[in-house]
């Protein structure tokens, strides 16, 4: 993850919370957050992709995706 990506969103929060913000930095922020979630929800895809679960047998089955 894009440390410059985090720190920004940072900035924009802070900022809104003091001077507030202008429509700009409203849709920038909008823009950042989304993209940022589009990456945590996609490492956490990758980490749960490696996961196995036991079965009853012992044996050792992928994690499967809810439909």
């Amino acid at each position: 993850m894009d440390k410059t990506l985090i720190e920004r969103i940072n900035e924009l929060a802070r900022k809104q919370k003091t001077d507030g913000l202008s429509e700009e930095e409203l849709v920038e922020q909008a823009a950042l957050r989304a993209e940022y979630l589009k990456e945590v929800r996609a490492g956490l895809e990758a980490q749960l992709e490696m996961v196995y679960i036991e079965n009853e047998e012992g044996e050792y089955e992928k994690l499967q995706k809810k439909k």
